[in-house]
């Protein structure tokens, strides 16, 4: 039975009214659930009972309303063996082949790009700080919500749609991964998530093989990383005009940390160290910078070394755990340098960088978006490094928190605080004009 609403039958069980959730209960358990939705002041009402009749039934107003088997909807929906084909490999990026650029001038650019752009102004005009909950503000590598003395929820969504269009399997896998890494980054143990599929029309092949890849990369990275999923929604046919969205399977994260122990991405004292964790080969393929700096949409996606990324973090985890790491970021769009400036801007201090190595083109080196690395601020940078090589972990000092600038060998220095407006200024500007 239902409370009286002035709905019919149909009105209520078809429509689509948002911010509902339908849960079971074990028997006996509904007093307990109330009090719980009473204290957040949600509201709630038993609906109905779980049967072994084999059969949907809707009462309204003494009547049947409906009656429905459910051995049809359960386990004999037809199932689609829809025609798909696989997305072409494109050839990698001859880095050689790009023009050497200054590096501070990209970055600039960068940072005021929609991708990198602060999105503060959305954020701050809703209340992030209800009840007090709040353990980590928006603008982080995840947010962090107390729900106990000495429990927190870190939460984290991910996608990069321009991987996944260029090599769906990869794609899918990424945003696994960048989703367990960027819970990773704050200290949480990844425990569950939840996806979103949004793709075209799966009645045309190539839209159904990248509904297939991502799905076959989700897969695979969530086995890797002991990262189930739980639950998921899928949004298909959407197109304009015959042109398709582009692939985004959209990865919602959660996981566990104590609200102490969670670190953030701003950079906390002058004199500690910053240690590159993980492998860098500079794959600039599908890569923001090729996209804005280059004027390319070309190359593979980084490739997702699975095993890595979970010995990579949780490596870095334990570290964080253990209190040697004051911050961290994990590595994604815009690789190298634009990480840095988010933990500078973040943390409004400067970094000397060292030299970049000798065995890469410089700007595959500061922008390249290889997957499995984290940067980490430490007051002990020797240990740190002595218990990543235990560990089979790659890791390098890159730099020194100090001053107001970030400074690189060769190429001068950048202010933060210029890098900071620009990175701000795009968002409010892009709105006033709307």
């Amino acid at each position: 039975p239902v409370r009286e609403t002035g709905m019919t039958a149909y009105e209520i069980m078809l429509s689509e009214s948002q911010e509902r959730m339908l849960m079971v209960l074990r028997p006996g358990g509904e007093a307990e659930a109330r009090r719980v939705f009473d204290k957040w002041e949600l509201d709630v009402a038993v609906i109905g009972r779980v049967t072994d009749s084999g059969r949907l039934v809707l009462r309204m107003r003494g009547e049947i309303a409906a009656e429905i088997p459910l051995a049809p909807l359960v386990g004999e929906a037809p199932a689609y063996e829809r025609p798909w084909q696989q997305t072409a490999t494109e050839p990698e990026i001859d880095l050689a082949s790009l023009p050497e650029r200054h590096p501070f001038e990209c970055l600039a650019q960068l940072v005021a790009t929609p991708a990198l752009a602060s999105k503060r102004w959305i954020w701050e005009q809703y209340d992030h700080l209800v009840m007090d909950n709040t353990v980590k503000r928006p603008g982080g590598d995840a947010a962090v919500i107390r729900v106990g003395e000495n429990k927190a929820l870190a939460l984290a969504t991910d996608c990069t749609p321009r991987y996944c269009h260029a090599d769906p399997v990869r794609g899918g896998a990424q945003a696994v991964a960048e989703s367990w890494r960027n819970l990773t980054a704050i200290g949480a143990l990844p425990l569950a998530l939840t996806d979103n599929l949004n793709f075209g029309n799966p009645e045309r092949p190539e839209v159904m093989g990248q509904l297939v890849g991502a799905i076959e990369g989700i897969g695979a990275a969530c086995r890797a990383l002991d990262y189930p999923v739980v639950s998921g929604n899928v949004s298909l046919y959407n197109e304009t005009s015959g042109r398709a969205v582009l692939p985004t399977p959209v990865i919602g994260g959660v996981g566990l940390v104590e609200p102490s122990a969670a670190v953030d991405l701003a950079l906390k004292r002058d004199g500690n160290a910053l240690i590159l964790v993980g492998e860098t080969k500079g794959h600039l393929g599908a890569s923001l910078y090729l996209r804005e700096i280059e004027g390319r949409e070309a190359g593979p996606p980084p490739p997702v070394d699975l095993a890595a990324e979970r010995r990579n973090g949780d490596f870095v985890r334990g570290e964080i755990t253990a209190g040697r790491v004051v911050s961290c970021h994990d590595l994604s769009d815009g690789g190298f340098l634009v990480a840095v400036a988010e933990m500078a801007m973040a943390g409004g201090r400067g970094v000397v960088l060292d030299p970049p190595p000798a065995n890469l083109p410089r700007s595959a080196w500061l922008f390249g978006e290889d997957q499995g690395r984290y940067l980490v601020e430490t007051a002990e940078p020797d240990r740190v490094l002595a218990l990543a090589r235990d560990a089979g972990v790659p890791a390098r000092v890159v730099g020194r928190v100090g001053g107001a600038e970030l400074t690189l060998p060769g190429a001068g220095a950048i202010s933060v605080s210029a890098l900071k407006a620009a990175n701000e200024a795009w968002l409010p500007a892009y709105m006033a004009q709307a």
